[in-house]
C-alpha cells in the first residue's frame, strides 16, 4: 500500500532549507547589517578616518570614505564592481575595484 504524503509534511520539506521568515511573508538569507545613521555615525567622525575615493580602489563595508562631490560617506554594501555608500544626501552606488 502506498500512502501519499500530507500537504502538511510536504510544506516542511520545502521550507527546510530556507532562513527564517521575514515580517514581510519572504524568505530572506541575508543577515541584517547595522543600521548606519549619517548625523551620529559618520558626520562625527575625524577627517582622518576617511580613505580618498577613487573608482580603482575596493573598498570594505563599513569604510569611511571622502568624495569630491558628495562628501563624506559610509560603504553599506559591497558588490563585485559597486559600493552603495551613504551620504548626507542619501544612498548612492559607486564604482569600486575598477582597474
Amino acid at each position: 500500500m502506498v500512502r501519499a504524503m500530507s500537504m502538511k509534511r510536504s510544506k516542511e520539506v520545502r521550507r527546510r532549507g530556507r532562513d527564517s521568515e521575514g515580517d514581510d511573508g519572504f524568505f530572506s538569507t541575508k543577515i541584517a547589517g547595522k543600521q548606519w545613521d549619517w548625523e551620529k555615525d559618520v558626520a562625527s567622525q575625524p577627517d582622518e578616518a576617511f580613505a580618498k575615493y577613487a573608482p580603482k580602489d575596493r573598498f570594505a563595508k563599513d569604510a569611511f570614505v571622502v568624495h569630491t562631490k558628495f562628501g563624506k560617506g559610509v560603504v553599506v554594501d559591497v558588490e563585485p564592481s559597486r559600493a552603495t555608500v551613504l551620504f548626507q544626501d542619501g544612498p548612492k552606488k559607486l564604482a569600486h575595484g575598477l582597474t
